[in-house]
């Protein structure tokens, strides 16, 4: 007689989110029927047009915040450091979104080979860890500059930022790496479709994820946590007697700071919260209605905290005077670079030299304009901040 205990593997969906993608759970026990979800009915629309929205705007979005921070470099701040780095990183992570969007599309089917599905999660492993980390970098930049009133040490200087930043980088880099030995592909029942997933049931995986659930957020969140609280503390008791610019600078770049960490954790929490319910039911068994619940849950979380990658450079254009002036700068001074050249092109068209001098002046007429112009908005933007 076979003493032999056969195992049954039994898939809960075909649709469960490890890292912001779909994924297969399985519960292997005789005694608990299959249970099967269905999935969101819109899910193969609706989720890639988001995918694909937030590709566009992120990257034309975080493009733009690049060019216009790593413009004059002397008149950069420290904390726009950070801002560069993080565009970086959000703009190499939708780079990725296109080939999750086409998956989605086709019920998660992935037909990019095991190459990019490995390479694809590894950068929103790396991005996920990267974003919290300059975050929190940001927070305790500003906890520095008004708590402990450092402004001109070491600490605060732009060499010692860019070092930061390297360390980040690297910290990132190296964290990620579970991810390349963890995902995988994966036919389905029928062997007719491939998922990329993560082996959820392979030695070690647990507790790489829990680790990665604190070192990615709950530490993170609470230095942040920390540092905007002592940072209202300080303001209340001493800040009274300071001048009214002063404050309005100080305010501006403790509300943009603040407002990018807000829409983070907002946009991050649920994933989170749903994530770390998914270990635990590894080890203690949810009912068929919990595990639909949490299959969608997290599903739609993903999308949410997709939606953070292109949402600083709307922030930066909202409530930073010192970026609308940049940009703004940097527009007309391109806008007045067209019209000139317009000008030349059409003086050389008309073959007279009057006409080339005519164009050329009205060329200068309009750039002199335009800096006006330019003057203008610098003082407007200047006078807020």
């Amino acid at each position: 007689m076979d003493t032999t205990e056969k195992h049954t593997t039994y898939p809960v969906s075909n649709d469960i989110t490890s890292d912001y993608y779909e994924e297969p759970i399985y519960i292997t026990d005789l005694s608990q029927e299959a249970c099967y979800d269905e999935g969101l009915p819109w899910k193969s629309v609706v989720i890639p047009i988001i995918y694909f929205f937030v590709f566009f705007l992120g990257f034309l979005g975080n493009s733009f915040v690049i060019v216009v921070m790593s413009r004059k470099p002397r008149n950069r701040r420290l904390v726009d450091i950070f801002v560069i780095n993080l565009a970086v990183a959000d703009l190499i992570f939708v780079a990725t979104l296109p080939f999750w969007a086409i998956s989605a599309a086709q019920e998660n089917h992935w037909m990019f080979g095991i190459h990019l599905c490995k390479l694809s999660s590894y950068i929103i492993s790396v991005n996920r860890y990267s974003n919290i980390f300059f975050l929190t970098c940001m927070s305790v930049d500003r906890y520095m500059a008004i708590v402990r009133m450092l402004d001109s040490t070491f600490l605060r200087s732009t060499k010692c930022v860019r070092l930061i930043c390297g360390i980040i980088w690297t910290t990132s880099v190296i964290c990620g790496i579970p991810t390349l030995f963890y995902k995988h592909l994966e036919m389905n029942e029928s062997g007719e479709t491939v998922h990329c997933v993560e082996a959820t049931l392979a030695t070690g995986y647990c507790e790489i994820t829990l680790s990665s659930l604190f070192l990615a957020f709950i530490l993170p969140v609470s230095v942040i946590l920390f540092c905007y609280c002592s940072i209202l503390v300080k303001l209340r008791q001493h800040f009274q007697h300071q001048s009214i610019q002063a404050k309005l600078k100080r305010k501006n770049s403790l509300k943009i700071v603040f407002t990018i960490i807000i829409i983070f954790i907002i946009s991050w929490l649920p994933f989170n919260i749903f994530k770390a319910i998914h270990i635990m039911s590894i080890f203690q068994k949810l009912s068929c209605t919990m595990m639909i619940i949490l299959n969608q849950g997290i599903v739609l979380s993903s999308c949410l905290a997709f939606i953070n990658s292109c949402a600083n450079p709307i922030i930066y254009i909202c409530l930073d005077h010192h970026f609308r002036h940049r940009a703004t700068h940097l527009c007309l001074k391109r806008f007045g670079t067209w019209v000139q050249q317009g000008s030349r092109a059409s003086a050389a068209f008309s073959g007279t030299s009057t006409d080339s001098f005519s164009g050329y002046t009205t060329g200068r007429t309009r750039l002199a304009s335009l800096g006006q112009v330019s003057t203008v908005s610098e003082y407007i933007n200047g006078s807020g901040q």
